[in-house]
């Protein structure tokens, strides 16, 4: 049987969670986090310990100024690392960041579909992850099940939570389009649209190794390409030198 949230009682929820940011200062790291991010994420281990720390402190402004919620289960301590993980990663190489488009991360149990309603079973498209608009804007909302997954196969190049977290990304210039205005130095934004284009054709010619849902449109390409550069850097930069080089200038940038 599906579990269903009532569209009215859902969007009061939102609405209820949807404090303004917290004022005071961020909590202290918890000490035994560390083993836990060195077992559970790849990109944290990868970095010296002076990195990890600026990791740490990343962590907990986000858990400071972001709201998670669970929605018909108890929130675990793990969830809580994973999310605040995931925001980390992708803006960890500027030198400050607030996601100024977020407020709420709701996480459900299980992938969801079209409705917001949940089950084992769910019909039609199976939905991992979404960033809301409309009245459900600076809301996300993630599976539990498909966040814990991303973080969990080493030999895949996905991660649901880090390819939401990229969409604000590239919403920061008020368009959610694939072209990351407020990332990429203007000279840039020809090339990366002549290059993405390029490999969404292989994509679509099943000549690529790109998940296949990174040709349906550039927003999607650049999530899902991005998801892949975080995931197997080494990979993704033997298979993909070009498209690793502008990323590396989105994620990067030459004054962080």
């Amino acid at each position: 049987m599906a579990y269903i949230i009532p569209f009215v009682l859902f969007v009061f929820v939102l609405l209820l969670l949807s404090r303004k940011r917290k004022k005071e200062q961020p909590k202290s790291f918890p000490v035994h986090w560390h083993e836990i991010l060195l077992k559970r994420v790849s990109f944290y281990k990868k970095r010296t310990k002076e990195q990890q720390q600026v990791f740490q402190k990343r962590m907990m402004l986000f858990l400071n100024e972001i709201n998670i919620e669970a929605v018909q289960f108890e929130l675990e301590e793990l969830d809580t690392i994973l999310i605040a993980a995931s925001a980390v990663i992708p803006v960890f190489g500027f030198k400050e960041w607030h996601y100024n488009n977020l407020s709420t991360v709701l996480i459900y149990p299980d992938y969801f579909d079209e409705n917001l309603s949940f089950d084992a079973d769910v019909q039609g498209r199976k939905i991992a992850g979404l960033v809301g608009t409309g009245r459900f804007k600076n809301q996300m909302i993630l599976s539990r099940k498909a966040l814990h997954h991303g973080f969990t196969n080493a030999t895949d190049k996905g991660n649901t939570a880090i390819h939401e977290f990229v969409h604000l990304l590239d919403n920061t210039d008020g368009m959610t389009d694939g072209i990351p205005e407020r990332l990429l130095e203007h000279q840039y934004i020809a090339p990366w649209l002549v290059l993405m284009h390029k490999e969404m054709e292989a994509i679509n010619n099943d000549a690529s190794d790109i998940r296949s849902y990174g040709g349906t449109s550039q927003t999607e390409f650049f999530a899902v390409a991005s998801e892949y550069f975080f995931e197997r850097p080494d990979l993704f930069k033997r298979k993909h030198p070009e498209l690793y080089e502008m990323l590396s200038r989105c994620f990067t940038p030459a004054e962080a």
